[in-house]
């Protein structure tokens, strides 16, 4: 019934693994400037939507262990995720980029709402986010719908019944559902809860961005 590491959907005719963050088998190091020893499970939000981006532009499943190394061996990985420009600067000069299939303009977090938009809905390419506070996710596509913009988010930690993020959600994915155990305070597993990989969301709170350009 627990969704595992990862699972495979088909969406608008691209197949994508969907990493699913809160298994706690993503036990592959994550180290970063913390009491404790961080992993992919627990800090490694970044490396998945890098790895969500470059499937959805080239079809190509990445693995998340191989670019977690090679983001802590080039000063990609900062205690608040926010050196995510440092990770996507050394896949350019190292050529790793392109077989994401994307281009990075080296030009850091920007928050430029418009850019974005124009970005994401003529399909130049896709971006890193955060929609929240601290968390960082893959944006894929915008739309317009009833007067509002919406972006298509790929969340490894699938956080659409969040307090943070609920309300900024319009449409989930049925296919990318994730049934996670609710833990109480002893370990003692008291439930499950299913939330959603794949939705649509309003843009109203996208903040600190990286634009990443198809080739």
């Amino acid at each position: 019934m627990i969704t595992g590491k990862s699972f495979d959907i088909i969406y608008k005719g691209k197949h994508l693994t969907v990493l699913n963050q809160r298994c706690r088998e993503w036990d592959h190091p994550y180290d970063c400037v913390t009491p404790q020893q961080a992993t992919l499970s627990s800090a490694g939000c970044g490396v998945f939507s890098v790895c969500h981006c470059g499937q959805w532009l080239t079809g190509k499943y990445f693995e998340p262990n191989d670019i977690a190394d090679f983001s802590m061996q080039n000063g990609g990985r900062g205690d608040d995720g926010t050196d995510r420009p440092a990770l996507l600067g050394a896949m350019m000069k190292k050529g790793l980029a392109r077989s994401f299939g994307f281009r990075y303009e080296f030009d850091g977090l920007l928050n430029d709402a418009d850019r974005l938009w124009s970005h994401l809905k003529d399909r130049r390419g896709v971006a890193l986010c955060n929609l929240r506070p601290g968390h960082i996710v893959a944006l894929l596509e915008a739309r317009m719908e009833k007067e509002e913009k919406q972006a298509l988010v790929l969340d490894s930690y699938s956080e659409t019944q969040e307090e943070k993020v609920l309300p900024l959600v319009r449409q989930v994915i049925e296919p990318s559902a994730v049934v996670s155990p609710v833990r109480n305070e002893k370990g003692c597993i008291s439930g499950y809860r299913i939330q959603y990989a794949l939705y649509w969301a309003s843009m109203e709170t996208v903040r600190d961005y990286n634009l990443l350009h198809s080739l």
